[in-house]
C-alpha cells in the first residue's frame, strides 16, 4: 500500500516544489496554483514589498490550511507502522519543513530581530521546536535517510527566515530587473538546489567568492549585506544559542578609501613595529571572521595588484600571514567583491590580474541600473521615493514627501530621466528637494556611462562626426536596449515600430548587452 491516496501525492509534490523553489521567480506562482486549485488567488508576477499591502500575499493563509489538512493524516499513517516509497518519504519530509517554517516563523524573526546588536540570546523556544521534530519523525513506518537533527533544522529554519527578510524587505522594485536581482541573490545564499545546499553545502558556502558587479548607486554593498545576513549559523542545542550573531560577522571594507598599507593592515592584521605607525599586534578581518562570517571588498577594482596576489592565496589555500608575521592563519569565512568598474578592460591593461579575476568569479551578481528598472516599470519611481521618503522621515511624513518630490520630478526633470547616479542620486535628489525644494542635476559625465557603446556616442555627437542615419541608427539601437521594447522605443521617438525595428543594429545591440 502506498503512503499517499488519490490526490494527496499531487498535492505533496507541489507543496515539495514550493518548499525548494526560489521564492522570487515566477514558477512559485504556478506551484501554488497545483497546491490550492480553484482557491488560487490571482496574484503578481514580481513578488516584490508593495508600498501599499506590504507584499502580502493572499495565497499563504490557504497553503498553511491545505498542509494541515493532509500533513496529519500522513503523520497518522506513518504512526501506525504503514510506511511509503522512498520519494513519499521525502515528500512527507518536505511537508514537514514547510509546516515548521510557518509555525515558528514568529520565533526565527524575534531571534533576529533581538540579535541585531550582534549578540545572541537564548531561544527557548527550540525545545517546543525540538519536540515537534520528533513527533514528526521518530515514527515506525519512516524509515531511509533524511536530515532530521533538530538542531541543524531550527538553525536552517532560522537561515531561510533571514535570508528571506533581507532579500524581500531590503531590495526593492516591482520591475523584471529587480525581481531577477532577489533571485539572484537568493541563489547566491542557498544555490539553485535546496535539498543539496540542506544535505552537503549549507556548511560550504564560503568556499564560494561572490563578485557584484553594476554601476554606482545600484545597491551593491546592500546586495553584499543580504548574502552576508543570510548565512549559515549552527545552534547550540544544550546552550539554547546560536553559535554567533549574524549581523556581527559582516566586515565592509571600501578598499578605494585606503592606501595598500592600511588595506593589507586591514585584511591581514600586523605585528608591533611591521611599519610605521605599527605601535600594537593587531587582528585583521580575515583573522576575526569567523566560519558564519563575511569579509566585503568594495571597489576591489581598485586593489594593487600586489595585494591581489596575497589575497589570490587566501581564495586558494585558505591561509594568510600577518604582516610583519612568518605564522599561518587560516581564513574560515567568505569573501563577497564588487566593483563598477570593467574588470575585462582591466585585465587587458593589466592592472587587474587574470587568475584573481577567476578566483573571485565562481558566483556572479549583476545590479541593473536605475534607468532599466524604470524602463520596465515607470511605476517604480513612485514606490522607490516613498520607500526611501519613509526611511528618511518616518511613515507619517513620507507621503507628502513623496507628492513633492513627484511633482518636482515630473515639473524639471520628467520620466524620461535616465537618473545616471542610480538610486544613490535618486535618495540625493529626495534630500535636495525636501530642504532646498529643487534639485541641481550635476555637471559630470558616470563613469559607467563615459566608455563603451555610450561613450562613442557622446564623443561621436560632440565632435560632429555622424551624420542623421547614422545618428539614427545608434540612438534607435540605444534607446531599445534600454527600454527593452519596440513598441517603446517607438513611442518615445515618435515613430513606427516597424521603423524602430528595422533601425537597430544587431552588432552594436550584442556590444550593448555585452557592457550591461
Amino acid at each position: 500500500m502506498t503512503l499517499m491516496r488519490g490526490k494527496e501525492r499531487a498535492i505533496a509534490l507541489a507543496m515539495s516544489r514550493l518548499t525548494h523553489v526560489n521564492p522570487f521567480l515566477p514558477d512559485r506562482i504556478a506551484f501554488e496554483k497545483e497546491v490550492l486549485g480553484s482557491r488560487f488567488v490571482a496574484t503578481r508576477e514580481v513578488w516584490n514589498v508593495d508600498t501599499e499591502l506590504g507584499g502580502l500575499n493572499a495565497n499563504l493563509t490557504p497553503i498553511d490550511e491545505a498542509v494541515q489538512q493532509l500533513l496529519p493524516t500522513l503523520r497518522e499513517r506513518l504512526a501506525t507502522g504503514e510506511t511509503g516509497s522512498d520519494d513519499e518519504l521525502a515528500l512527507y519530509e518536505d511537508l514537514v519543513l514547510y509546516a515548521l517554517y510557518a509555525e515558528y516563523g514568529p520565533v526565527w524573526f524575534d531571534a533576529m530581530e533581538r540579535d541585531r546588536d550582534g549578540r545572541p540570546r537564548k531561544v527557548t523556544a527550540f525545545d517546543r521546536f525540538a519536540a515537534d521534530v520528533s513527533s514528526y519523525f521518530d515514527l515506525p513506518g519512516l524509515t531511509g535517510p533524511g536530515r532530521r537533527d533538530p538542531a541543524f533544522l531550527f538553525a536552517y529554519g532560522y537561515q531561510t527566515r533571514r535570508a528571506f527578510h533581507h532579500v524581500f524587505r531590503q531590495i526593492y522594485g516591482a520591475s523584471l530587473p529587480a525581481a531577477r536581482l532577489r533571485a539572484s541573490v537568493w541563489q547566491s545564499i542557498f544555490s539553485h538546489d535546496r535539498a543539496r545546499y540542506r544535505r552537503v553545502l549549507y556548511d560550504r558556502m564560503h568556499d564560494f567568492t561572490t563578485l557584484i558587479t553594476g554601476e554606482s548607486g545600484t545597491g551593491k554593498e546592500l546586495v553584499a549585506r543580504a548574502i552576508g545576513f543570510s548565512r549559515f549559523i549552527p545552534f547550540d542545542p544544550e546552550t539554547r544559542t546560536f553559535a554567533e550573531g549574524f549581523a556581527r560577522g559582516f566586515h565592509p571594507l571600501n578598499l578605494s578609501a585606503l592606501s595598500p598599507t592600511l588595506i593589507e593592515s586591514e585584511l591581514f592584521g600586523h605585528k608591533k613595529g611591521a611599519f610605521t605607525g605599527a605601535v600594537d599586534d593587531r587582528d585583521g578581518w580575515l583573522e576575526v571572521c569567523g566560519v558564519g562570517g563575511t569579509v566585503f571588498l568594495d571597489e576591489v577594482g581598485e586593489l594593487d595588484p600586489e595585494i591581489q596576489v596575497k589575497l589570490l592565496r587566501v581564495l586558494q589555500s585558505r591561509t594568510f600571514q600577518r604582516l610583519g608575521e612568518t605564522q599561518e592563519h587560516r581564513f574560515e569565512g567568505k569573501i563577497i567583491a564588487a566593483t563598477n568598474r570593467d574588470l575585462g578592460e582591466e585585465m587587458q591593461g593589466r592592472s587587474f590580474r587574470r587568475d584573481f579575476y577567476y578566483r573571485l568569479c565562481s558566483d556572479r551578481i549583476h545590479t541593473p541600473s536605475l534607468r532599466e528598472q524604470l524602463a520596465d516599470h515607470p511605476d517604480d519611481l513612485h514606490n522607490l521615493v516613498l520607500v526611501i521618503a519613509r526611511r528618511l522621515f518616518g511613515r507619517e511624513e513620507a507621503d507628502a514627501v513623496a507628492a513633492q518630490v513627484e511633482t518636482w520630478i515630473d515639473a524639471e526633470l520628467g520620466r524620461a530621466y535616465t537618473w545616471p547616479g542610480n538610486i544613490r542620486e535618486l535618495e540625493q535628489c529626495i534630500r535636495n528637494v525636501v530642504i532646498r525644494g529643487s534639485y541641481q542635476i550635476p555637471n559630470v559625465t558616470s563613469p559607467e556611462v563615459a566608455g563603451g557603446v555610450r561613450g562613442e556616442l557622446a564623443a561621436a555627437i560632440s565632435s560632429c562626426q555622424l551624420d542623421m542615419e547614422e545618428l539614427g541608427v545608434r540612438y534607435a539601437t540605444l534607446l531599445y536596449h534600454e527600454t527593452g521594447s519596440y513598441e517603446e522605443a517607438a513611442r518615445r521617438l515618435g515613430l513606427d515600430r516597424r521603423t524602430v525595428k528595422a533601425r537597430v543594429d544587431a552588432k552594436l545591440l550584442e556590444r550593448l548587452e555585452t557592457e550591461g
